[in-house]
């Protein structure tokens, strides 16, 4: 087993709300929390606090109570942050929804957490409207937060008057939140976070990540997503920075915002670090405040990452995490330079981590030549979700009876202390009896100059044997082939790790924290047979 080189820190026994807010001074009431880009409009975290109050008020009198689960239908809006922390204020369940869903996928997460609320915003009202009917959740508790006829609105609930009420929950059992897990190797599922779950994972990052109260972070990944929710929202607010709200990643807009309000900190996915390493118009913008570019979501290879950040010259940090971890259990440490940005760093405090033979099942625990050979992760920690909503059987598959998280990844440790992620269990392409990991072969050829973005997965060939097969996005008049490819790679690996198919592609299929949605390539692929 291996634990954390960090000694435990106190988890706090309280909500999410009272972590975060209980103890706001006046110098900090008066810090801005949230800027809106679109307007230049700032809120102080007094004024969100009393937001948060207000809107919790209006939900109560309207009979919200502890235990009721509210969709949230949401960009990365300021009104988000108000929205979210109202209902863990009264002791209700956020459902967080994927703001890209049609209104099908909407109505099956609804029905699926039993949510008897929904709030979005204007622009996704015509899918939310038709995914609330379908769930039986009436017009009177569908809530527009910018409005809608027929429906209420943030304005007239924060004006309402209401108090929220006092609520008594037990922070370690009661759910907070409900993300849904990606999906990407199967049906997404509920994943159920305690108020423990979020405030224990909050204070195990700020030991990692080094954010202060100084910095302005652009939030342009998604707060329904874990890692957004999570190292973006509640981790800046709980540093008291001030966050720069985006509700859509623009390549443009972003490198704007990062020079318009002079952003200090960047969480990213790796396709914005491609972008950042490769993009020519990076060039354009002044971005020369950025000091700390933080990737997750997926793995980023340490080529790219480097190349972003001396481009821009910021520290370039990578850590790991899933939705059914809160989401984050692994960070690069600020204070050490000797880990590789390839890395995704140490474990978090009060962390213990296991490495298991895929095959064998055995534990791995000896190191040659200064690391480990590859096993599957798993991970216990005091932000190791509670289970599966109703899914007692997936619960007991992914959750041991030790309390260690069985991450579905494949890492290897390093005599330094830290991890590598090598790839998913599931995504192994295993050619003549040899497992090769497709994440390699795309951090290979992102190092190809005219490579924009890649995907690989295992096909199978003629004689129905599983090989690997590279999605390239080609650079503009760059007059690749899948000669090059093939080539480029077969100098670079060992025999048995060869690209042997290339299908060129306008853009690679990545959920909206960056993942790539390989079951879209297999989709893809089968179709084409």
């Amino acid at each position: 087993m291996f634990e954390s080189p960090y000694p435990d820190v106190e988890i706090p026994d309280v909500t999410v709300y009272d972590y975060l807010f209980a103890d706001l001074s006046p110098e900090d009431a008066a810090r801005i929390a949230l800027i809106d880009p679109g307007t230049g409009a700032e809120t102080t975290y007094g004024a969100l606090k009393a937001q948060v109050d207000a809107f919790a008020g209006a939900l109560a009198a309207r009979g919200v109570t502890v235990g009721t689960v509210v969709g949230l239908l949401c960009p990365n809006v300021p009104a988000f942050a108000t929205v979210f922390h109202g209902i863990l204020r009264l002791g209700a369940t956020v459902t967080t929804i994927n703001s890209l869903y049609t209104a099908g996928e909407i109505e099956k997460q609804l029905k699926d957490a039993e949510a008897t609320w929904l709030i979005t915003v204007s622009p996704l009202l015509a899918q939310a409207e038709t995914a609330a009917a379908a769930s039986g959740i009436p017009a009177d508790r569908l809530i527009v937060l910018d409005g809608a006829e027929g429906h209420p609105n943030l304005r007239e609930l924060l004006t309402s008057g209401a108090v929220p009420p006092a609520i008594e929950v037990d922070p370690a059992t009661h759910v907070a939140v409900l993300p849904y897990s990606s999906g990407t190797t199967g049906i997404p599922k509920g994943v159920m976070l305690s108020h423990r779950n979020l405030v224990a994972n909050v204070q195990q990052c700020r030991v990692n990540i080094d954010l202060r109260s100084s910095d302005r972070v652009l939030a342009v990944l998604p707060f329904f997503h874990i890692y957004g929710m999570t190292v973006l929202l509640n981790l800046a607010l709980r540093q008291r920075a001030s966050l720069v709200t985006m509700p859509k990643f623009d390549l443009v807009e972003f490198l704007t915002n990062i020079q318009t309000f002079q952003c200090t900190y960047l969480y990213i996915a790796p396709p914005i670090a491609v972008a950042l390493a490769k993009h020519p118009i990076v060039d354009q913008f002044d971005i020369s405040s950025v000091h700390t570019v933080f990737s997750g979501a997926a793995p980023l290879d340490g080529e790219t990452a480097e190349a972003a950040g001396a481009r821009i010259h910021a520290r370039m940090m990578q850590g790991y995490g899933m939705s059914e971890l809160s989401p984050v259990s692994h960070a690069m440490p600020y204070e050490r330079d000797d880990i590789p940005v390839s890395s995704v760093g140490v474990a978090l405090p009060n962390t213990a981590c296991k490495l298991i033979d895929t095959e064998t099942g055995d534990e791995i625990t000896e190191l040659e030549n200064g690391q480990t050979r590859p096993g599957e992760l798993w991970v216990k920690g005091p932000n190791v979700m509670l289970g599966y909503l109703n899914k007692p059987e997936a619960t007991a598959e992914t959750l041991d009876a030790d309390g260690f998280l069985h991450t579905g990844d494949v890492a290897v440790y390093h005599e330094g202390g830290y991890f590598s992620i090598v790839d998913r269990v599931k995504e192994l392409i295993k050619y003549k009896g040899y497992q090769i990991a497709p994440a390699e072969l795309e951090a290979l050829l992102l190092g190809h100059p005219a490579v924009l973005d890649v995907a690989v997965i295992g096909v199978l060939d003629d004689e129905r044997q599983e090989i690997p097969k590279a999605f390239v996005v080609a650079a503009p008049d760059s007059a690749l082939t899948p000669e090059d490819v093939m080539t480029f790679v077969a100098e670079h690996v060992a025999p048995y790790k060869k690209v042997r198919r290339v299908e060129f592609v306008d853009a690679i299929p990545k959920s909206s924290s960056g993942k790539i949605l390989r079951k879209d390539l297999r989709a893809r692929e089968t179709a084409a047979v």
